[in-house]
């Protein structure tokens, strides 16, 4: 309770300076005192695909950084990854063996490491915003994975750590690749700018086919399992709306705000017996103005994937696609007035070109807070789901004490799986 009590303290005595700087796009970190930086040494925290893909996104878009240490629950695994990344990027990995770790402490020694500058954390969502608080109180620069919280204590402490951030001169750049693919930015900007009148409602959908799974190996602990098979235990994941989904809800907030309130439902038809996701969800979003934003996801095998955006105003619809699909504006009376092509590997390597031109110009960008709204939007839409209530934003962020992560965690840990959450009997904290 002291940590709760103490970080929403912090909150509530923020500068008003940097309040104002959060309802920008980013905020930028004020210098005091920090070094100028020429390159950049970067240090990662998880090397699965995500996180073995930002490494070469950052590596092969910014000729001015070096990889300098790796840390992954195997450092056997870590080792793998770095020998991959050195035939493609040569000196720029310059990872020695006793610069790669491994095991759940293994993110303490990257994130101290003195010789790194930044790093990248990009293990499974719920060990985020504890990795981004580490991350931000050394001092580091911080490129951080979507979603960055799956709860509220999660958002209260990546609310602090922005702060801090901006106050402090550190820089963190979250993994929204969409606000920086040209086809995003281009249509939202033609929609600020009143191209299809006032936007009154949306539609967002992240329907996919199935998503992986791995089977128990024998011997294991129930952590080394859940972490293994990290996607179906919420307390890692936070189901899909928070863990996939969450780049559309960035969208609807990018253009209508915060939502006001939710009520959402959905169910589970297909997920492997011990998994405790569900497999589709249904949010009708109320945001400011009582404008309604209808939200759904799925993975369900053997379906047909939409994963698109389309805005509703008064005088055109924005159809905004995911991936490669480009975008599209219509008027009210069908006739196209705006398109774009997307190209999701050109957003993909802006972020870390973004961060690390900001670290040298000596401006780091802080983008923390708006990313942890989008998340806790997500939470609050799966929270709304397995309890059958309707929530509020107010709920979330000023009454909400949950925290669903185990702390003091150890890979020998018994860890009782809560099974799929049930509407009716499941509680709200």
């Amino acid at each position: 309770m002291k940590k709760t009590t103490d970080r929403r303290e912090f909150i509530k005595t923020a500068s008003a300076a940097t309040a104002a700087a959060s309802i920008t796009p980013f905020a930028i970190g004020a210098p005091k005192g920090r070094r100028a930086l020429e390159s950049v040494t970067l240090g990662v925290v998880g090397t699965g695909g995500r996180g073995t893909g930002a490494c070469n996104d950052s590596l092969t878009i910014n000729d001015n950084v070096r990889l300098v240490a790796m840390g992954n629950l195997r450092a056997d695994k870590a080792k793998q990854k770095r020998d991959q990344l050195a035939e493609v990027h040569g000196d720029k990995v310059a990872v020695e063996d006793a610069n790669v770790f491994g095991g759940l402490e293994a993110y303490e020694a990257v994130i101290d490491h003195p010789d790194v500058d930044c790093v990248l954390l990009t293990t499974s969502p719920g060990f985020r915003p504890w990795h981004i608080e580490r991350a931000v109180k050394a001092g580091k620069h911080v490129f951080a994975e979507k979603p960055v919280c799956l709860d509220a204590e999660g958002w209260h402490a990546c609310q602090s750590a922005h702060d801090l951030a901006v106050k402090n001169g550190t820089g963190i750049v979250t993994g929204t690749q969409y606000r920086r693919q040209t086809n995003y930015v281009e249509a939202i900007d033609k929609i600020n700018e009143g191209m299809i009148g006032e936007p009154m409602s949306a539609t967002a959908r992240y329907c996919s086919t199935g998503i992986w799974y791995r089977d128990r190996e024998p011997g294991m602990s129930d952590a080394e399992y859940q972490l293994r098979n990290w996607m179906h235990f919420t307390w890692l994941s936070g189901d899909q709306i928070c863990e996939q989904a969450v780049h559309n809800i960035d969208v609807m907030n990018w253009i209508f705000g915060n939502p006001e309130r939710c009520l959402a439902m959905g169910g589970r038809f297909t997920r492997p017996e011990d998994s405790e996701m569900w497999d589709n969800m249904s949010v009708d979003y109320y945001y400011p103005g009582d404008k309604l934003i209808s939200f759904r996801c799925r993975q369900v095998p053997g379906t047909k994937a939409d994963v698109d955006n389309v805005i509703h105003g008064t005088e055109g619809t924005a159809y905004i696609k995911a991936i490669n699909g480009g975008s599209r504006i219509l008027d009210r009376k069908g006739n196209e007035i705006y398109s774009s092509r997307g190209n999701i590997g050109a957003a993909y390597r802006q972020e870390h070109k973004d961060l690390i031109d900001s670290i040298v110009a000596g401006k780091p960008i802080v983008e923390l807070k708006q990313t942890a709204d989008s998340s806790l939007t997500a939470a609050m839409g799966r929270e709304s789901a397995y309890s059958g209530m309707p929530l509020t934003w107010e709920f979330m962020t000023e009454d909400s004490t949950q925290d669903t992560f185990k702390h003091g965690l150890k890979m020998t840990d018994a860890i009782e799986s809560r099974g799929f959450a049930t509407p009716g009997s499941y509680e709200l904290t």
